[in-house]
């Protein structure tokens, strides 16, 4: 399992950026490592990484009751995953 994760600046959403090169990095790092999963923790009011997210393939699996502190405040976190396609291997097996 591995944590993904991204930032893109303001003046630059909308543009399909963020889908984009999340799934390109998930791509990568399923190909080029032993990854089974790949997992992403979004602050529950953050609706625009959830689309991000979904965009590129990422399901949600959990919400985090009181997992996250931001700002001072503590609040519930989403646990979005994306796994391994199956029969697919990045050893080349």
């Amino acid at each position: 399992t591995a944590e993904i994760g991204y930032w893109l600046g303001e003046p630059f959403w909308g543009q399909g950026i963020a889908p984009r090169t999340l799934a390109m990095a998930t791509e990568i790092a399923f190909r080029d490592f032993d990854f089974e999963r790949l997992q992403a923790t979004v602050l529950e009011w953050n609706d625009r990484s959830c689309r991000v997210l979904e965009k590129a393939g990422y399901e949600l699996e959990a919400r985090l009751a009181r997992g996250s502190f931001k700002d001072g405040v503590v609040c519930d976190a989403w646990l979005y995953i994306r796994l391994r396609p199956p029969g697919t291997s990045s050893l080349g097996i």
